[in-house]
Formats: C-alpha cells, structure tokens, sequence
C-alpha cells in the first residue's frame, strides 16, 4: 500500500509538469500546491508524509471502535443480563435495552456539530468519553433495570457524538492523497469494535456475571480516547476559522511538517469565501440556499444508506444462520469477518478507484445480493438450495455494503462540506440516519410479517437501486482533492 502511495505521488507531480503555470486545477490556482524558485519558475514539492497525522488519527478511531462494540455489546449479553435483573420474558423491556441506547445517540448526534464547532474536535472527543465511562460503569453496577437503561441512555449520548467528529476530524487532519485510506480506518474501528464485542460477550451465557465485566471493559478504550487526545493535535481547520493563527501554523507543521506549512495556510484561507464566522451559522441556513443542495445530498445518502435493508439483514442473521444449522454465535463472527475484510479491501481502493465508483458498485451489489434473498424467499428452488443462496445472498450483501455504502458516506459527507458548515451539518445527516435506523428497526419484523420477505427485500432492492441512480446524478468525485478545493467547486458564491 506504502509503494501505491508513492506512485500515486508520481503520477500527480507528472500531472503537475505538464500543466502550464497559468492553469487552473479544479478552480484552484498552483500557488500553495507548487513551490516557485527565486526564478519565478515552477517547481514540484513533496506531498506531506502519511505517517505524521497516522498516531492522531488512530486515536481518534478509538471512538468508532466504542461505537461498534456498544452496538453489539448486548447481542450475547441480554439474555443474562435479563435474567440477572429479573425482566426475563419481557420482550419490552429488552426492546427498551436496546433502544434507549439509539435514543440516546440520537440526542449526542443532534448537538455533535454544535459541541465540535465550539470546544474543538478534541474536546468534543473527549466529552464523547465521559458519558461512554459513566454509563458503561452504571450498567456495569446496576442491580435493576432502571440502572442499566439509564446506562444505556449515557452510552448512547457518547455513541451519537462520536462518529460525526471522527469523520470531521480524520478529513481535516489528513493529507489529501490518503483522505480516503484514512477515512476507511473509522469503519474498520467499527467492524473491529463489533467483532470484540461478541468474543468477550462469548462466555455470557455460561459465566454467571460475566455481562457485567463486558461492560467494564469498555470503559478502558473510552479511558484511552480521552487521555490519548491531551497529546493529539488539534483540527488546524477548525483553529483557523477560531482566528487562532499562530496555533493553526504549529499543529500544520505538527501533522504535515514545516515545509507545508505555508501551502496550508493558503489552502485554508481560500475557503469560506464569504468571510463569515463559523458561531454565526443558524440551522436554518442548512434548509435552504447556497448550502441546501450539499445537506440534502448528504441526508439522502444516509437515508439511502439504512434503507437499503442493512440493519434488517444484520437483524435477521441469526436467524438464517439458524435455518442452515449454524450457530448464531458462528454466524455473527462470519458476518463480522466478511464485514471487516470488505472494509479492508475499501481502504485499499478509496483513493485508487475514488468514492463515487466504490458507492455505485456497492449500492448495485447490494441490490443483486437482495435478488438473490427474493429467490431464496420463493419456491422457485429446492429447500436446501434456497438456503444456501439466503445464506450467500446475506453475506454478499454485507460484504458489498462494507465495500461502499459503509465506508464512503461518512468521509463524503466530510469531504464536500463547506468548513464553515461542516460539523453542524454532519450533525443533520447523522441525525436522518438515526431516525431512518431507529424506524427500521422498529417496523421491520412487523413489515416481514404483513408482506412477506420476497416483496419487503424486493422494496430494499429497489432503494438500492435508487441510490445508484441518486450517486449516479448527485454525487462528485473527491479523490485527490483538498477539502478547499472540493468547497470552491460545489458551493457557489454569494
């Protein structure tokens, strides 16, 4: 991946040689991306290194590695911790376990962009931290339920703040070369976070009490995010909209080094062209004018996203694997396994192949691989036959969700909001794909009753399909370009 890299620095200096000194790349002029001699006279300068802003990004992934393993934390767990807190039996109580967590992210998600825009990236981080302790620790202590959904609430307050200032944060730290590769990392914490969560959850049905060590553990990586983010740096975008200069110089040179510096600086100050300032944004400018078209792409890319069928299928695994005489908890980790090896193969192609191919390949794939569960539904086949392509079906979906419509949205979203904008509209998109998740997971079983599985996966291929048209019209390519750059090109001036 290193020597890709590398000739992908070659082939865009190559690009550069060939351009004349009076062109324009992507409206933004050669000045800040090349050097000039005392000559006057053009000259090539090294991209930043990729390994400066790597230590800071990884202990940003930290808050999407809680966010998947309080996703999963209570799959091999509720059935003990129902037991042990005496609602065993009652499927409303258990569904509130659940969904108190959502209602809680939902809230954390709603005032992400506002917390992030005024203490910064790295206190937000941190105030993502606290709730995720505290609560981990109430579930963690409870001796009845009212403990354990007010856990649940903290947790997912935390839950809901942080995956939007991780995908702020890794955009505006990273070089533009590897934006994507890094912007993949916060789907590989989450895959990874759902894959630890259900190996520690393992011996919760055999160890009595063992659900309560599953919770305590938590609290060490969200110990780890806040400590770790004292010594990380600081978001230069969000410094430099702060009017914090000097600071933003030194934590350029911090992640990009001192040469690139200057180019940074120039960078930054091309954007918000309108000269505004970033506490003066009001909610209503995100509903209508010059940034109604960005927040309404992204809205509909996250509702796209959760009505395509993913939560319904991760749902409904268990029970396929079931049906295939396969335990659930075998079933969950190859779900897992396909989840993050799709992840990894994203992160190797996001700035190779670019977003838009990765979210029309996948959102098509999604839509075979939901034809293949209609067949299955039918009786068009066997039954052993039937199974076996359900089975398939489920895990081809899954892998070409992680391949795309996974990965890409968070990073878009970052990538092609203007910086003046960014954190709060983030918190808009988020909080559709909250309210999407939290309506499907709540009507999907009465849905599969009422219309049956071949017309309900019929209707998700059809909202995959829809969404390959919408990329296909909507969305633009951001590969290789600086988030000013990207601003310069969607939004129009005033």
């Amino acid at each position: 991946m290193i020597g890709a890299m590398r000739g992908r620095h070659i082939e865009t200096f190559s690009m550069y040689k060939r351009a004349s000194s009076k062109d324009h790349i992507n409206g933004v002029d050669r000045d800040g991306i090349l050097g000039q001699s005392q000559s006057g006279v053009w000259k090539d300068v090294a991209y930043p290194s990729w390994k400066r802003p790597l230590p800071h990004i990884l202990v940003a992934c930290l808050s999407s590695f809680l966010f998947g393993y309080h996703l999963g934390v209570v799959n091999d767990t509720l059935e003990s911790i129902s037991l042990d807190l005496g609602f065993s039996g009652s499927t409303m109580a258990e569904g509130l376990v659940v969904s108190t967590c959502l209602g809680g992210a939902f809230i954390g998600c709603v005032f992400s962009g506002w917390i992030s825009d005024g203490l910064g990236r790295r206190r937000a981080f941190q105030l993502c931290a606290l709730p995720m302790i505290i609560g981990a620790s109430m579930s963690a202590t409870t001796s009845g339920l009212e403990g354990m959904l007010l856990g649940r609430f903290f947790v997912g307050t935390g839950m809901g703040l942080g995956p939007p200032v991780a995908a702020l944060y890794v955009s505006e730290v990273s070089p533009a070369f590897v934006r994507g590769t890094y912007g993949s990392f916060t789907q590989i914490a989450t895959c990874l976070g759902l894959m630890a969560s259900l190996f520690i959850g393992a011996p919760a049905k055999n160890v009595h009490g063992w659900w309560r060590v599953c919770f305590w553990v938590s609290a060490i990586p969200a110990a780890l995010l806040a400590l770790l983010m004292e010594f990380s740096a600081e978001s230069p975008t969000w410094l430099y909209k702060r009017g914090r200069i000097a600071q933003t110089e030194a934590e350029l040179e911090r992640l990009f080094g001192a040469p690139h510096v200057k180019s940074g600086m120039t960078e930054l100050s091309k954007s918000d062209r309108g000269g505004d300032d970033v506490d003066v944004v009001k909610f209503s400018e995100l509903l209508y004018g010059r940034h109604f078209r960005v927040v309404l792409i992204g809205s509909v890319l996250f509702a796209l996203q959760q009505l395509s069928g993913i939560n319904a299928v991760f749902y409904f695994s268990s029970t396929v694997f079931k049906s295939a005489g396969v335990p659930s908890d075998i079933g969950n980790i190859c779900v897992g396994v396909v989840n993050i090896s799709g992840s990894i193969v994203a992160m190797i192609l996001m700035d190779r192949l670019g977003r838009k191919l990765l979210l029309l390949g996948s959102f098509f794939g999604m839509a075979v691989a939901m034809g293949f569960q209609v067949i299955a539904a039918s009786d068009i086949l066997s039954g052993s036959a039937n199974l076996y392509l359900s089975v398939g079906g489920m895990l081809l979906f899954v892998l070409n969700f992680s391949l795309g419509a996974g990965p890409v949205p968070g990073l878009l979203l970052s990538e092609i909001f203007p910086s003046r904008i960014r954190a709060k509209a983030m918190a808009v998109c988020m909080a559709v794909h909250w309210v999407i998740n939290f309506f499907v997971g709540l009507l999907f079983l009465q849905l599969l009753e009422l219309m049956g599985p071949q017309i309900l996966y019929s209707i998700f291929a059809m909202f995959c399909l829809t969404a390959v048209v919408f990329v296909k019209k909507n969305v633009v390519e951001t590969k290789g370009k600086s988030l000013q750059e990207i601003e310069m090109a969607l939004i129009p001036a005033d």
